[in-house]
């Protein structure tokens, strides 16, 4: 099974770096069962750390099982959030712009 971190690992390659164009955004992603990490997306670029940002623009909060899946394509991120195995914390609209920054 894929892991929290080989996902983290894959998410560079899958920048989509002209849909983060004039973009300044911090997301956190809280994993309850894991590590934490954070994606800085600012101007075309993204830049991800283990840890905890100082001021997220939205915080993400779910195990590693939901990161996987949501990352992989195998789960729907907003079922995932429906079905309450997915918490969004602070700007809940930036969380649907990771579909466009990371397609599957």
């Amino acid at each position: 099974m894929t892991s929290v971190a080989d996902i983290v690992a894959q998410m560079q390659s899958k920048f989509n770096a002209s849909a983060a164009a004039g973009l300044d955004l911090t997301f956190q992603f809280n994993i309850e069962d894991g590590d934490n990490h954070y994606v800085v997306v600012k101007d075309g670029a993204c830049d991800i750390q283990q840890g905890d940002a100082a001021e997220p623009n939205v915080t993400l909060i779910m195990d590693s099982a939901t990161m996987v899946g949501i990352m992989t394509g195998e789960t729907d991120g907003m079922q995932a959030f429906m079905g309450g195995k997915l918490r969004a914390e602070g700007d809940m609209m930036l969380a649907m712009k990771l579909g466009e920054l990371f397609p599957v």
